[in-house]
């Protein structure tokens, strides 16, 4: 292994230790309390953008009553490549978010209205201040740096979809690949999360190989660094564009409730041959399933450390379809490579793992992938399919840890 590869884990690795199964929680607390303009949380404790209800193609009856009712049309637009409309309706001044979802869908039983929910990443990273910057070629160029729409080869053959923060294409491990971003008006901002999850997917260096080197990467950032990053409202686009680019495999390594848009978005890519991979999450074994990885026809994958122990914060339950490696990794990180850990970085492996033998969406070629995949995988704990490794283990060959 790489001696520097190695200076940094002996840096960053034992910073990382089993979250407690509130983090989520604690997060969104401080994340509405910081935002209390903007957010709030649901009854369940969710965070939801404040005011805001999504609806499902609403007819224009639908539409008059309730502007009569004092709600605004926010925003609208249809989806084309998923044949999905959406309307961002406004609550009326000074009626609370769960009576406006509850008044729309006394005006019309039939139609599809939900919260716009906000979902969080589903991983950590090792706090560091300084990392020396491993070498991998040549140092960025001023090209590298700017925040373009396409960074790299445009001869990149294959590519692979990511839904998340925003990814630092300046990073060397991403040198001499391809990334195309969406979201953010064309500046997305670098963020941690994202730039490590997209390097467990495509990245390259000295000591480093992700699951699918030499494919594009198409990138979508659904924060851009605002409060209300991360809504259905944007996660609903960042689909329809990948959709349109025919992105067949798609890692989505953000955790959240269940949303009536989010599961007809992802029922939608199902049907039209795209392959979904989805964290499980880090509430703990007892927690409630989270979505879009507890959806039907999602891969839903945990986090196993060096030992092929399932990580003790990961989710549990029929959600799970793999296990890979999510703890005693490194991924690229803002210094250049840090210790990471949780179902974040899992499915990323997984996702890389499919994305390689499906060039184009389609629904047979996606099963046999996963077939060939199933078939690949070693099984752990209960003999065949259980709740806590899913089909078994795959992608340990692709964990990156010095120490092992």
């Amino acid at each position: 292994m790489d001696q520097r590869l190695e200076r940094t884990w002996q840096r960053t690795g034992a910073a990382l230790k089993p979250p407690s199964p509130d983090l989520r929680k604690l997060k969104i607390r401080e994340l509405v309390r910081r935002n209390r303009d903007r957010l709030e949380a649901d009854v369940m404790g969710e965070p939801i953008v404040r005011s805001q209800v999504l609806a499902i193609a609403p007819g224009a009856a639908l539409l008059a009553a309730a502007r009569g009712a004092g709600f605004s049309v926010l925003r609208e637009g249809t989806l084309a490549a998923l044949d999905i409309r959406i309307t961002v309706l406004g609550a009326p001044a000074g009626m609370p978010t769960a009576r406006a979802l509850e008044h729309l869908r006394a005006l019309d039983p039939a139609g599809v209205f939900d919260f716009n929910h906000i979902y969080m990443e589903s991983g950590e990273l090792a706090e560091v201040s300084s990392v020396a910057q491993p070498r991998v070629g040549d140092a960025p160029t001023a090209v590298d740096r700017m925040p373009p729409s396409v960074v790299g080869n445009a001869g990149a053959v294959g590519r692979i979809g990511l839904i998340d923060s925003g990814v630092d294409a300046s990073a060397p491990v991403f040198r001499g690949g391809q990334i195309q971003s969406w979201g953010c008006d064309g500046h997305s901002p670098v963020s941690p999360h994202g730039t490590a999850v997209a390097s467990l997917m495509v990245g390259e260096g000295d000591g480093f190989h992700a699951a699918a080197s030499g494919l594009a990467l198409y990138a979508a950032d659904v924060y851009c660094g605002a409060a209300t990053g991360g809504a259905i409202d944007r996660i609903a686009e960042a689909l329809a564009w990948l959709a349109e680019e025919r992105v067949a495999v798609v890692n989505i390594s953000l955790v959240g409730p269940p949303n009536r848009l989010l599961e007809q978005l992802v029922a939608s890519m199902l049907a039209r041959g795209h392959v979904i991979v989805a964290a499980v999450g880090n509430d703990g074994p007892a927690a409630p399933p989270l979505y879009p990885a507890a959806y039907p026809g999602v891969l839903g994958v945990t986090g196993v450390d060096a030992r092929r122990r399932a990580l003790p914060e990961a989710g549990r339950g029929s959600q799970v379809a793999f296990a890979a490696p999510g703890a005693d990794m490194l991924a690229a990180g803002p210094n250049g490579y840090t210790a990471v850990r949780g179902t974040s970085f899992a499915a990323p492996i997984v996702a890389g793992l499919l994305a390689v033998n499906l060039a184009e969406p389609a629904s047979t070629a996606a099963r046999e992938a996963i077939a060939r995949l199933i078939g690949a995988a070693t099984d752990l704990g209960a003999p065949g399919p259980d709740p806590v490794f899913g089909n078994g283990l795959v992608g340990e060959q692709l964990r990156v840890n010095p120490k092992r």
